[in-house]
């Protein structure tokens, strides 16, 4: 399977959170400064990351966000549907996986 931009964005972006939130919000310019994702691209990703429950917003001075579910406790299949566009994830053609397995085996 593949993952789009988007869907790799929002995974990079929730494990900042993962590693440096441990339980002080994290904001958005920070994320972006470390990641070099540009601000209003996670603004749009968080939205939607925020509407699927994955994550919580804090507002007011010292906000920013937190992971919504212990680390162990955010199944991958609820990553991906939450970041979707029409077909994020699209499964690799036969030649693909034969030419990744010749390359794994050289």
């Amino acid at each position: 399977m593949r993952l789009t931009t988007r869907g790799r964005y929002a995974v990079t972006a929730m494990l900042d959170l993962a590693l440096n939130g441990s339980s002080k919000p994290i904001s958005l310019a920070d994320i972006s400064r470390r990641q070099e994702i540009s601000l209003s691209y996670l603004e749009q990703l968080f939205s939607r990351l925020r509407r699927n429950e994955l994550v919580t917003s804090v507002r007011g001075p010292g906000g920013g966000y937190l992971l919504n579910r212990p680390r162990s406790a955010a199944p991958s299949m609820s990553r991906r549907s939450s970041t979707r566009s029409t077909r994020a994830w699209m499964p690799q053609s036969a030649a693909a996986r034969a030419i990744a397995r010749e390359e794994k085996c050289a």
